[in-house]
This record gives structure tokens, sequence and C-alpha cells, in this order.
């Protein structure tokens, strides 16, 4: 286990402020601060109200996460980041503070992409992925379909969303039932106590001539703020859970009809999902009972490492380390739309010998 790298990862694409240790494919701390009571009252995320969130939680969380972790920052191999996609000035607070400490500790800098390590972080939970893998990822921000035959250098997308991503529309239908914000978990909860079938809502882009592949949750999210509208304006009561369990119904639908899909066209055995909305109930429960009926094996990590976190970028890190790819030159900049077909940001020359010898001992020694 000594031999295995130890990676510590910083993750500040949206509200979280995340810091993960880990050595190999273990997991060491997960430590996270989250701004999300502060965007709570808008109704969604304000991107200058999360990067000063990260400004003021990156060093305690830091600290806690060595602690945690038992570690020394000095013993490190490596300091990963994710570079994109995500809110633009909040990946900068990140990538700042990661260069910072490489360059102060002497640590090689690995730049990568959040998408790829959200598939990843199912290393620490089920051990190596199996090559090739495909990844649904579900989320606030991400609802795409990818093909991963190296985490580290191959992953190439199958699909993705054409409008709102599965998590924003959650959040939206949240609101306008007067939920609150963040919508997933509420509508989850909601949901277990509806009927999932006493509303036909639509399934979008799942007609023959409609992209096998890609996601649409708009005209959902239309449809079903238009049923609650109708209701109100005719003075009759919301049925909430039924709403809840209906909606998210559709949505879960075609997540899971689309993954699955999608590993039976390529021959992969694989099925793994990851985000935020991985965390739903009925998403894992109907993904388990398709894979299961088409002989796919399913992979998903528990919730806490499905919602944004440290630990997998320090995952994704920790592979970069151990398989020998390049790491990043100090001139790395945040790309809020870094394509998933960059699973890390390799710089042009790949030596850190121009860092300070006095800078190597001037931190945690």
């Amino acid at each position: 286990m000594a031999d295995e790298p130890l990676v510590l990862g910083i993750e500040t694409s949206c509200d979280e402020t995340g810091v993960g240790i880990v050595r190999g494919h273990t997991l060491l701390a997960d430590a996270i601060a989250s701004s999300v009571d502060e965007h709570a009252r808008f109704g969604g995320v304000v991107p200058e109200v999360a990067s000063r969130a990260h400004l003021e939680a990156m060093v305690p969380t830091i600290d806690r996460a060595l602690k945690e972790a038992g570690v020394s920052a000095k013993d490190l191999d490596g300091i990963a980041v994710t570079a994109g996609p995500g809110l633009a000035g909040a990946l900068l607070v990140g990538v700042s503070a990661a260069k910072a400490y490489a360059y102060a500790l002497g640590k090689p800098l690995y730049g990568v992409n959040h998408l790829a390590s959200h598939i990843c972080v199912d290393q620490l939970e089920h051990g190596a992925l199996p090559e090739p893998t495909m990844a649904l990822l579900v989320s606030g921000g991400h609802s795409s379909l990818l093909l991963s035959t190296d985490i580290t250098a191959d992953v190439r997308p199958m699909g993705s969303t054409i409008d709102d991503a599965a998590g924003e529309a959650f959040d939206k239908i949240a609101r306008v039932l007067n939920l609150g914000f963040p919508g997933g978990p509420v509508i989850d909860r909601y949901a277990k106590e509806g009927d999932p079938q006493a509303i036909a809502f639509p399934r979008g882009l799942t007609g023959p001539r409609d992209p096998i592949y890609d996601f649409s949750f708009s005209g959902l999210k239309t449809a079903v703020a238009r049923w609650i509208e109708a209701k109100r304006a005719a003075g009759e009561d919301v049925p909430v859970r039924d709403v809840a369990a209906s909606f998210q119904e559709a949505v879960v639908d075609v997540l899971t009809r689309k993954a699955v899909r999608a590993c039976k066209d390529e021959g992969v055995d694989h099925l793994m999902i990851g985000g935020g909305v991985a965390a739903n109930s009925r998403l894992r429960a109907l993904a388990q009972e398709r894979c299961e009926a088409a002989g796919i094996r399913l992979r998903v990590p528990r919730p806490k490492l499905c919602t944004d976190n440290g630990a997998m970028v320090a995952a994704l890190g920790a592979e970069m380390v151990a398989r020998n790819r390049a790491d990043s030159d100090w001139d790395l900049s945040a790309d809020s739309s870094l394509p998933v077909t960059d699973p890390h940001v390799p710089g042009a020359s790949h030596t850190h010998d121009h860092v300070h010898e006095v800078s190597k001992e001037n931190l945690y020694s």
C-alpha cells in the first residue's frame, strides 16, 4: 500500500469546496465545505457567492483533510485539481490554490477533468474500473453518456443533454412546487410517497427519429410546470407527491433506458452511474432492475461520492501518477468548457526542476 501514489485532490467547480486524499484506490480523507445554504435564497447557485465561499474555505478544508488522513503534505506524491468544466471563477480559486501548494511543496500538479473524475471515483468504492466502462453522469450541470477505455487518456462522449440537465430540471420543478433548493433530495423524498404512474408526463427524445443517446428535459420541465399551473388556475389542490413521483419516473426512465441501450450497442457489460443525481433512490433501483435484465453489471458509488467532492479528483490524480501521465505546467488555467475528451491537461514541459529548493521546505515542513 505504501507504494501506491498518495494524492490530494481539490474540487471547486460549483458550490462545494472539496478536498480529498487517496492512496491508490483507498480513500483516506474526504473533507467538504458547502455553500449551498448561501445560494438557497436565490433558488440556484450564484457564481460570485460560490467563488468567495471557496476562498474562505480552501485552507481550512485542506488542513482538515490532511488531519483526517493522518498524513503530512510533504509526503504527497502530487496535487490534483479540477481544471474544468465548471463555473470559471470557482475553478480559478481551486486551480490557484493547487498551484500554490504544489509549488510550495515541490510536488507535481495535475489539472483534471471534472466529468472524468466523477467516473474515476467509483474506484474508491468498487476497485479498478473495467476497460471499457460506460458511464452515465447526471447532475445539475451535466447529463452525459460516456465511454471510457482509459480513464486517464480516452473518454468518448456518446450523448449529452441538448438543453436542461437532469439535476437542473429537478431544481426547477422543486421550485414550482415550492419545495426549496436543492431540488433533487426533496423530490426524491416526496416521490417515495407518490404514484409514479399517476400523471403521464412526456419522455424527451425517445421517438424513432430522435438522437439515440442524447437527452432533453426542457420539454418535460415545461409540461410539469404547465400541469401544476392548470391545477392551481382551476382552484384545485396540487398532488405534490404524485407530481414528484411522476416527474421523477419520467427522468429516470429516459436516463436508464438510453444508458442500457448504449451498453448493448457498444458491447459493454459494465455501467457506472455518477454525479449528484446518482444519489436518487429511484434512479438506482430502476438502473439495477434494467441492468440485471440486460446482463450488465451496475456500479454506483455511495451517495456521498456521487456529489461533487475532492475524493474524485484525488482518485483521478492518483491514477495519473500510477500510469505515469504527464503533469501540468505552472501556466495551467481553468477552462469552464473543458471537453471530456481531455481527462487531464498535460503541460508542454513535464519537469518540476524549476521549483525552488527552498520552497520544498517552507510549507508543512
